[in-house]
């Protein structure tokens, strides 16, 4: 396997983890903190999926 092929395979993992976890405290009614303009923010779930497409 390519370096590249490797590195587009753990990105689709990893964007695939994200989207798990946010669902997961979207359906517990959790928040997401994010890191953002250095700071930390709380974003609900559905913040945090408009914001990440």
């Amino acid at each position: 396997m390519t370096k590249k092929a490797l590195q587009a395979k753990a990105f689709k993992a990893l964007k695939e983890a994200v989207r798990e976890v946010v669902e997961e405290h979207r359906r517990s009614g959790r928040t997401i903190a994010v890191w953002r303009n250095g700071k930390v923010m709380r974003l609900s779930a559905s913040q945090a999926l408009r914001k990440a497409s």
